[in-house]
């Protein structure tokens, strides 16, 4: 028990932010990472000592939280685009370094549930394409059209925070 304690207390931290990218709130957060925490002691004896131990538990995290979204039942090849961004259009450097972190993170948390799925798993995990389709039972190319819409969401967020500077 104290070990386990341990355990949780070294990387709770870390992997609770993996959670709330992918949960609703806070709660659903706390929910996952205890699911993930009660695999993890269940599954510690098939850790095999190749690669890191960290990477090992953010694995069964972000599986355990993959397993939560697809009760939900997302569909992805029903999100439409609701974005409008012209096609070639760019944000001013400006935009970006009045960007903090939390912003950044409060705009990829308000992102429709699809994008903001294949986002994580994509720029945040280093996920293929091909390992995100496999994971969601999707088609790879549904994963490319969902990162590329997040992408354009985002850019469009961004441009709406993007304040006019004086010249």
């Amino acid at each position: 028990m104290q070990c386990q304690r341990l355990l949780f207390e070294r990387f709770a931290g870390k992997m609770l932010t993996v959670c709330l990218r992918y949960a609703v709130d806070s709660m659903e957060a706390e929910d996952l990472l205890q699911e993930s925490f009660v695999k993890v002691y269940r599954n510690l004896s098939q850790f095999k000592f190749e690669g890191s131990f960290e990477g090992w538990i953010r694995r069964i995290v972000v599986n355990t939280a993959l397993k939560h979204c697809q009760k939900k039942k997302i569909r992805f090849d029903e999100i439409k685009p609701d974005v409008t961004v012209q096609q070639g259009s760019s944000l001013e450097p400006a935009a970006y370094t009045h960007l903090g972190e939390n912003d950044l993170l409060r705009l990829i948390h308000n992102m429709p549930e699809g994008y903001k799925i294949v986002f994580n798993l994509h720029v945040i995990e280093g996920y293929s394409h091909e390992e995100i389709a496999e994971m969601l039972n999707i088609k790879d190319s549904t994963s490319r059209s969902q990162l590329v819409k997040a992408r354009r969401y985002l850019q469009n967020e961004i441009s709406k925070l993007q304040k006019p500077v004086a010249v």
